[in-house]
């Protein structure tokens, strides 16, 4: 099988766990080294001992708005040019509004936009002067729907898919592509916030993804040809619609 990364170097943000796990071990199996970046520093150098040089750990506090600012310069150190940046990291606020904790919105918030859009915003000059890259957004289904049982986390989305498909426009004409993956729920510690009724259905009804399957198509996305552009891929289990 051909390895269709080799010679590539991806970041990718929330990459001890869940997606962000997922999508870096898939870019390695394409040839790829991967920056994984993340808080957890005992899995990241789990990882690395399981993987070898292919992984380059990055210990980083997104929410710290000076560790989140050093992402490029320690990639760069790392392994001298970036290719690919997937921003994953995010968290999740579900259930009634009115029962949220305005704090754990504000983090949210901040995890879930404003630290997309700092990261982009720090790694596009590199790309640019370089005239290649992939940007990739790990947003939800819940940007294309408003959920009722998750408004908060549903708005995160949205905004994020807005900034997505209009940053796109702005830098294609650089030879850098952006897009976002919206999947339907994963099987991640990510829905551990979920109400449990809606969770024990989703399980009983098989309507949850792999983070493997994610992965998938997000190696899709890097390895089409560079003159087709997709925006964003939607994709939920068959059983979701049920």
């Amino acid at each position: 099988m051909t390895r269709q990364l080799v010679g590539k170097v991806a970041a990718v943000t929330g990459a001890a766990s869940g997606i962000g796990l997922a999508t870096s071990e898939a870019m390695i199996a394409e040839g790829a080294r991967v920056v994984m970046v993340d808080r957890d520093q005992s899995a990241l150098e789990a990882l690395r001992d399981k993987h070898g040089d292919a992984v380059l750990p990055v210990v980083v506090d997104l929410l710290d708005p000076a560790d989140c600012a050093t992402l490029l310069p320690r990639v760069l150190n790392a392994a001298g040019q970036l290719d690919i940046f997937h921003a994953n990291a995010g968290t999740y606020v579900g259930g009634e509004l009115v029962d949220a904790d305005t704090t754990a919105i504000d983090r949210m918030l901040n995890l879930n936009v404003n630290v997309v859009m700092k990261n982009v915003h720090d790694v596009l000059p590199h790309m640019i002067e370089r005239g290649t890259g992939d940007i990739i957004v790990t947003s939800s289904l819940a940007a294309h729907f408003p959920t009722p049982w998750e408004p908060v986390y549903a708005s995160s989305k949205w905004a994020i898919n807005c900034f997505v498909q209009t940053v796109r426009r702005q830098v294609f004409k650089h030879g850098i592509r952006v897009g976002s993956i919206s999947p339907g729920p994963v099987a991640t510690a990510l829905l551990s916030d979920w109400p449990a009724d809606k969770l024990r259905e989703a399980r009983e009804a098989q309507s949850l993804l792999e983070a493997s399957e994610v992965a998938s198509v997000v190696t899709f996305m890097l390895t089409r040809p560079r003159g087709m552009t997709i925006r964003d891929v939607v994709m939920m289990p068959t059983n979701f619609d049920l």
